[in-house]
């Protein structure tokens, strides 16, 4: 396959294109700077709504992650506006410039994430599930909807829903390790809110299942098939890590950190989510449950 990949920098998109080059398929990366004169690279530049639909042409799939780090800082008004309009603009501008190829891809796989279904305590949730409420649900429901103009043409959209990715080169688990590693690690808030996690390998895998199964389209969830709890998360991590894992750190004291808002919606929130689309498609998770995917992670 002729493969285009927007976020090709990123913790995933990095992986992946180490993946699909592995596997022979043929990587085009789609850059905001001044592209490489070999075609391997085509340049776009989503706030001033531009993109090079010459080369873009004749992709076989697309894989869209480009969108602001929703974790890089506190969430000023000015931030969350570029958490929006990094993913929603973007979309837009992507999905109908694709819409109107001559030779359109077969797929384009979009990132979303779990921030879709909200903060629902214990509640099971899959890929039928409502949308939920807060500023990640509302970014992810709008990022999902600028999507819907693609759909009136003949390319399968699948819109990925990811979950918390575990690696070491980045996301949660590499700011984490340090004051786990030092024995002051511990669950944050009461511990009992719910984590959807999956490994960067099964992540990346995942996307590859994807743009190859045909019958997937809508939201599939990016997760492993065993959300835990923090303080689950936290036990297995200190046991993987063998340190103790004592030191909570309460609600009042994250919000101080990063805001009520922001603390609340990345922290504290619960999102119990199962692959059920995977699942039902036959993917086969390499690293279904917690405390062996952060021995492979750790390893």
């Amino acid at each position: 396959m002729k493969v285009l990949i927007s976020g090709s920098t990123g913790l995933i998109g990095s992986a992946l294109v180490t993946l699909l080059t592995d596997e022979g398929h043929d990587v085009v990366r789609l850059v905001r700077s001044a592209p490489k004169s070999d075609g391997s690279e085509v340049h776009w530049d989503p706030e001033s709504e531009r993109i090079d639909t010459v080369g873009i042409e004749g992709m076989d799939a697309v894989v869209h992650l480009a969108g602001e780090n929703i974790g890089a800082g506190r969430w000023t008004r000015d931030r969350k506006a570029r958490i929006f309009d990094s993913r929603i603009k973007g979309t837009r501008l992507l999905c109908e410039s694709l819409a109107n190829l001559n030779q359109p891809p077969q797929v384009l796989v979009c990132a979303s994430a779990i921030g879709f279904y909200g903060s629902r305590g214990t509640e099971v949730m899959n890929e039928g599930s409502e949308s939920g409420a807060g500023f990640l649900a509302d970014v992810c429901r709008e990022w999902e909807i600028a999507t819907e103009f693609i759909g009136q043409t003949e390319i399968r959209v699948v819109n990925l829903r990811m979950g918390i990715v575990l690696s070491l080169t980045g996301g949660p688990l590499q700011k984490m390790l340090p004051p786990f590693k030092m024995g002051v690690g511990g669950t944050l808030g009461n511990g009992r809110q719910y984590m959807s996690w999956i490994t960067l390998d099964d992540a990346v895998g995942a996307i590859h299942h994807t743009l190859v199964t045909d019958s997937l389209q809508g939201p599939v969830n990016n997760v492993a098939p065993y959300p835990v709890t923090n303080r689950e998360f936290t036990k297995a991590l200190g046991r993987v890590l063998r340190r103790p894992t004592l030191f909570p750190l309460p609600s009042f004291g994250l919000r101080l950190m990063f805001g009520g808002e922001m603390a609340n919606e990345l922290f504290l929130s619960s999102t119990r989510v199962e692959p059920a689309r995977l699942l039902e498609t036959g993917y086969t998770f390499q690293y279904p449950e917690l405390e062996s995917a952060l021995r492979h992670v750790l390893s």
